[in-house]
């Protein structure tokens, strides 16, 4: 295994698990009206969507690693994992640059603030459908015991 697929498997589950700790962690500073809460989770949810880049940059390697190991892996598998695996991504960069206006807009006290958290919210639950319906194409590649 090289070094870029080694990375694609550890990072790759950023993305899932920060965009719903972020959703939940901004859900709790809007119900509690807590700024700093709300920059937490502005924190978090850029972090998901910089491992959102990262895991989705490294996914060539990993495909090139796993049809060199293992020979019976389904091409449907891969296809179906690198295709949703996009709509993710999109998905993730756009949390990502909300998620930065927001703090942008909050560190600057300015009005539309709220207005980007709601969105946020909204975003928050695409992105982690999203990403996570991509972990589990990606998991039917190697663990076969998913498709029972």
């Amino acid at each position: 295994m090289n070094t870029l697929t080694h990375i694609h498997l550890l990072i790759n589950h950023l993305p899932i698990i920060g965009s719903l700790l972020g959703g939940l962690v901004l859900a709790h500073g809007m119900g509690t009206k807590s700024f700093q809460t709300n920059i937490a989770a502005y924190y978090i949810l850029v972090l998901s969507s910089i491992g959102a880049v990262v895991a989705y940059f490294t996914g060539e390697s990993a495909e090139k690693s796993i049809r060199a190991t293992e020979r019976h892996v389904q091409d449907i598998l891969i296809n179906n994992h690198e295709e949703f695996a996009l709509f993710a991504l999109i998905s993730l960069i756009l949390l990502g640059v909300v998620s930065l206006i927001a703090l942008y807009a909050i560190y600057n006290k300015l009005s539309y603030s709220n207005l980007l958290a709601k969105i946020l919210i909204v975003l928050c639950i695409i992105s982690f459908l999203l990403v996570a319906r991509t972990g589990y194409l990606g998991g039917l590649i190697i663990h076969t015991e998913l498709n029972n």
